[in-house]
């Protein structure tokens, strides 16, 4: 018998601040620029504020990336352009500095952080803080089969908690969150469809290395497959994942809600992030409060789950790379928001009034 109640994350996760938050906007309204002629950099930092729980906010000193690793098998249909099982390559090649994410985070001096969850390779040949977490290699093809076994789905699930924990534990003060996977967005989109109601059409993408109209038909299938076995099982959402998401789905489930216990924010990056972000939701209805989708990465299935969960890109350049690269390239905007919402100095009437109150108050 399983020892995890995912309905205690619904008591365990709080909102952020609201207190904190109107005193980040009467501030906000004392600084020396009109409140509203920063755009959404006003709301970036009066959030940023409340999730931290301090005014002035403090900057972004800490933030790291976290990529969850997985294959899976419903890339054996040929539904991706990359070959079935081929994620650790690019795995390595993150590692080595290779990759899109690699040359952002050295640029940014922002730490990139790999967590093989279900990787097709031998363990034995990647390092072992990348592998120690590792609950099967591959996950199952969902149109057929599922993707793990109960006991897997847990122990992924609080292999993200742990990795959560593990970040908040260590300073991490902002995670951008994303993925290195082949299959992972027809899982995701399966997840989306199945949540959200709709057919696998809708949310079918064409993936970060574009696929044909062949390649996107059989993904399509799929998805639809996959989906008459989702359905069943929509009232249990680690069973969900079980049948048809991955142990890095499921991981990044946990980490989700974990953060958000630890009121740890989140960048979340492209549609197999927001399909697990939309997972967690349905577990904890306040955890989408300490995330910010961090762009738009014109994937039909990141699209609805974001709309689902009433969550505005910040970015929108057509970034498809996937790897965290788009919540990577939003994180110096949340860093700017919070050096303008802090040091912008207030209005000098305002300085006064402030002190006129103190004195009287004394």
């Amino acid at each position: 018998m399983s020892s995890l109640n995912l309905d205690d994350f619904t008591d365990l996760i709080e909102r952020p601040d609201g207190g904190v938050r109107r005193d980040a906007e009467a501030r906000r309204e004392r600084q020396i620029v009109p409140p509203g002629s920063l755009g959404r950099l006003d709301d970036l930092g009066e959030w940023l504020a409340a999730a931290q729980g301090t005014v002035p906010v403090r900057s972004v000193e800490q933030p790291r990336v976290v990529l969850f690793a997985g294959d899976h098998g419903i890339a054996e249909l040929g539904v991706s352009a990359r070959p079935a099982g081929s994620a650790a390559e690019l795995v390595r090649e993150v590692l080595e500095g290779g990759r899109p994410v690699s040359v952002l985070a050295r640029r940014l001096s922002v730490p990139v952080r790999v967590v093989d969850m279900a990787l097709d390779c031998d363990p034995g040949t990647l390092p072992e803080d990348v592998v120690r977490h590792r609950v099967r290699r591959g996950s199952g093809r969902i149109d057929i089969e599922d993707a793990l076994t109960a006991e897997e789905a847990e122990a992924a699930f609080r292999a993200g908690v742990a990795v959560a924990d593990e970040e908040a534990d260590s300073g991490t003060d902002l995670v951008v969150l994303g993925d290195v996977s082949v299959g992972g967005t027809t899982a995701a989109g399966v997840l989306v469809a199945a949540l959200c109601g709709t057919d696998a059409s809708v949310v079918t993408g064409r993936g970060g290395l574009a696929i044909d109209d062949l390649t996107w038909m059989r993904k399509c299938a799929a998805i639809r497959d996959a989906l008459r076995r989702a359905r069943p099982v929509l009232g249990d959402q680690l069973q969900l994942l079980a049948t048809v998401g991955g142990a890095d789905l499921a991981a990044m489930t946990g980490f989700l809600l974990q953060s958000a216990v630890r009121k740890m924010p989140v960048i979340l990056d492209g549609v197999v992030v927001a399909a697990c972000a939309l997972v967690a939701q349905r577990i904890a209805f306040r955890a989408p409060d300490w995330w910010l989708a961090g762009h738009n990465s014109g994937e039909p299935g990141q699209a609805k789950a974001l709309d689902r969960m009433a969550l505005e890109p910040l970015l929108d350049h057509g970034m498809k790379a996937g790897e965290g690269v788009g919540a990577l390239l939003a994180l110096p905007l949340v860093q700017a928001a919070a050096a303008l919402a802090a040091e912008l100095p207030e209005k000098a009437d305002s300085v006064t009034e402030e002190q006129t109150e103190a004195g009287e108050r004394a």
